[in-house]
């Protein structure tokens, strides 16, 4: 045997150490232990049971206390080799929206190679949100993972944080739940709700009040008809002129001729404001967001603008995603005070 080898440990391979070491930090790690209703009573009597045996000397007593007591101890290291071992991953929609519910998946793998998980709870936790969302996992076999997803409707937008989990299981007896809490980050924006919005017919080339031109171009509508020249679409032949006249005769194409729909946002709010003002911005943000869902619809290119600079486009081909990113994240500012030149 070298000195190296003296010094590792007699040979030891270091994948085996290694793996020890994850296991007694694992082992280390916080947990919470909390006395369920059973739980309670079942300590009383314990403390009951001891103290007649002390009193009493009684041996049925004695072997009664131990027996009480033997099933707290199992109970320990049986929640402790259930909870154990295991690795949560969450997974987020692509997009989520107020007053719309979705779903988010929980997996769960135990890595241990024997010995299965009972009755596991996790528990999605969220930054400044209590944790109402749980998926329970009855059985988790060895080397394999479990999925079950939970429903949540967000009740206002912005970022929704996740930070960790919380691992819990009652196993075996469901005296006493044992729970680690374990962190893993995620972030999903919640988009603002869009009601449906009627909007005006906008008649042709005209559209918010500002005018545009109607010409030849690619459009889907047709001006009149023209003498087809070489490399022109066959497609837009108008057979019955062509064979009117005896030349090849096509379809004009009008020209789109659709401007931006501009909508603007006032974000600064007044000094002094109540919490009124706040419901306000939320309803604005709202409405804006469903009239730009409109226009997108009908084939509007729309520009929003909010009165802090902030500018953002968006048409039909890039879809409503970006304008409704923007109008998630955006948030009221207040007003700057009016600059004052000091006279001479």
């Amino acid at each position: 045997m070298t000195p190296a080898d003296r010094a590792s440990g007699g040979g030891a391979k270091p994948g085996l150490i290694a793996r020890w070491i994850k296991r007694v930090l694992s082992i280390r790690s916080p947990r919470r232990l909390k006395f369920t209703r059973e739980g309670k009573f079942f300590v009383g009597i314990t403390f009951g049971v001891g103290f007649a045996a002390l009193n009493t000397a009684n041996n049925l007593l004695y072997l009664l206390l131990g027996l009480l007591l033997a099933l707290i101890v199992v109970s320990g290291v049986m929640s402790e080799m259930s909870l154990s071992d295991l690795t949560v991953v969450r997974r987020l929609p692509l997009r989520a929206q107020v007053g719309r519910s979705h779903l988010v998946e929980i997996e769960v793998f135990n890595h241990k190679g024997r010995v299965p998980s009972y009755a596991i709870e996790v528990e999605d936790l969220r930054a400044g949100q209590p944790a109402d969302k749980r998926c329970f996992f009855l059985k988790i076999s060895p080397k394999s993972a479990q999925v079950a997803a939970y429903r949540r409707t967000p009740s206002r937008r912005g970022r929704d944080q996740h930070i960790g989990f919380r691992i819990a299981t009652r196993f075996p007896f469901g005296l006493f739940e044992k729970s680690r809490e374990v962190p893993s980050e995620g972030d999903l924006v919640i988009y603002p709700a869009v009601d449906p919005v009627r909007l005006p017919i906008a008649g042709h080339g005209k559209q918010q009040g500002l005018a545009g031109s109607v010409g030849r171009g690619g459009g889907e509508e047709f001006l009149g008809v023209k003498l087809l020249r070489e490399g022109e679409d066959p497609r837009d032949i108008h057979w019955r002129k062509t064979a009117a006249i005896g030349q090849l005769v096509g379809r004009e194409r009008a020209r789109e001729a659709r401007p931006d729909v501009t909508l603007t946002l006032d974000v600064y709010k007044p000094s002094g404001s109540t919490d009124e003002w706040d419901g306000h911005f939320e309803r604005r943000v709202r409405d804006i967001a469903s009239r730009a869902v409109a226009h997108l619809k009908r084939g509007d290119s729309v520009i929003l603008r909010t009165t802090a600079s902030g500018i953002i486009r968006a048409d039909r081909a890039a879809g409503a995603d970006p304008m409704l990113r923007f109008l998630a994240l955006v948030e009221f500012a207040q007003k700057p005070a009016p600059t004052t030149q000091a006279v001479a």
